[in-house]
């Protein structure tokens, strides 16, 4: 039976200060002067229209995404997160995400970013590699993350992560493990380590670089993981790695398929109404000029057809560690778990998935490690006989 689940929000800033080569995220190059006033005006007459359509519901968690949300002054994001508080229930203490460029932070702003509530900030360092950070088009230096580190602990702020990137163009596995020692010794309590890859319509993908082998690459995991491990980070996610109670509640939220408020241009939600048992995904215009344009009708909703739900289920919660269990997947999905169950045990045959069951534990479903490293295939067998049809372009690529 689909039962109601736990209530983020997610808020888009979409201008940087550019495009990086590698990025295909909402993200457009600022110019001119940042219209501040004008997109915090927007996001609350957004808010004000979203918030009445979850009649009262809780907020577990609050992330500011973008794009750059650090362009924008304390005090703009003081306001936005004030008429959240206004408009919401909030849980105190609630975990309010910053991401933050480097390059992006004055001094002494990570305080006044505290005082205005946000509780943890995530980092884009990506490498510590000056000739690295110049070929990703980043406008930081590797001095700018360590004097952004520093001041997010004298802020008090010491619940930040630290976004590293591994698989660079010609990078070594020795190169790849002094960025982990780079970050390890700026003390951050999260780190997400994703390999680069080329995407569709970035400018990488039309001039790609010359990057290291997939046997470097899956060599540079493997030593990074076992860095990761002997310094206290537990790995709770395929790309996400923490100290003990630091994991990222927003995005487990996401991983465990709950919902989510989204708000900004680009920004995605999901909602669910188990009285008419229905799963819905949101959408807002991508264009910031459209977004600041449009009134709150400017956003489109979408039902997430039945035969649909278990691969959109199976693309959060198998991200995870842990993996899901069945009273998880009927609650978020409203299926029985049954459903599936053949798929499941073909999984588990194959190697791709382990089946946990103790005497007094429900049974619970995991990726093995090799299910991790082909992710995409094992998401496949969850589609529905249509999208199957539609995907058989290219399997690797679908995701």
């Amino acid at each position: 039976m689909l039962t109601t689940p736990p209530l983020a929000l997610y808020v888009h800033f979409p201008w940087c200060v550019q495009k990086c080569p590698y990025c295909d995220f909402n993200s457009h190059a600022l110019h001119g002067e940042l219209p501040a006033d004008r997109y915090i005006s927007a996001l609350l007459s957004d808010l004000d229209a979203q918030a009445a359509t979850v009649a009262g519901r809780p907020l577990v968690s609050v992330f500011f995404g973008g794009g750059t949300p650090s362009l924008f002054s304390p005090d703009s994001l003081a306001n936005l997160i004030s008429a959240i508080h206004e408009r919401f229930k909030v849980e105190d203490p609630v975990e309010l995400t910053l991401e933050a460029n480097p390059g992006t932070i004055e001094r002494g702003r990570f305080a006044e970013y505290r005082a205005a509530g946000v509780s943890r900030v995530s980092l884009g360092a990506q490498t510590f590699a000056a000739s690295k950070l110049a070929v990703l088009g980043r406008i930081h230096g590797p001095d700018d993350t360590r004097r952004a580190a520093t001041e997010l602990h004298a802020a008090g702020l010491d619940n930040f992560n630290l976004d590293l990137m591994y698989g660079l163009p010609d990078q070594t596995v020795a190169e790849a493990v002094a960025d982990v020692e780079a970050a390890l010794a700026l003390e951050p309590a999260h780190l997400s380590h994703y390999q680069l890859t080329l995407e569709p319509g970035t400018v990488f993908a039309a001039h790609p670089p010359s990057l290291p082998t997939e046997e470097i690459c899956d060599d540079i995991l493997a030593a990074c993981q076992s860095r990761f491990a002997a310094a206290g980070f537990a790995r709770y996610e395929v790309s996400a790695y923490a100290r003990a109670g630091r994991a990222c509640q927003h995005n487990l939220n996401y991983w465990q398929f709950g919902d989510y408020l989204g708000l900004g241009a680009g920004a995605h939600g999901k909602l669910t109404d188990p009285a008419r048992d229905v799963i819905e995904r949101t959408r807002q215009p991508r264009d910031p000029r459209r977004y600041l344009k449009a009134d709150p009708a400017g956003m489109v909703t979408e039902t997430v057809p039945r035969a649909e739900r278990p691969f959109e289920f199976m693309l959060n919660a198998l991200r995870c560690v842990t993996g899901f269990d069945a009273k998880l997947f009927e609650a978020r999905t409203g299926l029985a778990c049954d459903d599936i169950a053949p798929t499941l045990e073909s999984l588990v045959a194959r190697g791709l998935l382990m089946r946990e069951l103790g005497p007094q534990i429900p049974a619970r479903w995991r990726p093995s490690e090799r299910g991790f490293r082909f992710l995409n295939e094992v998401l496949l067998d969850f589609l529905s006989s249509d999208r199957k049809i539609s995907s058989d372009v290219g399997r690797s690529a679908v995701l």
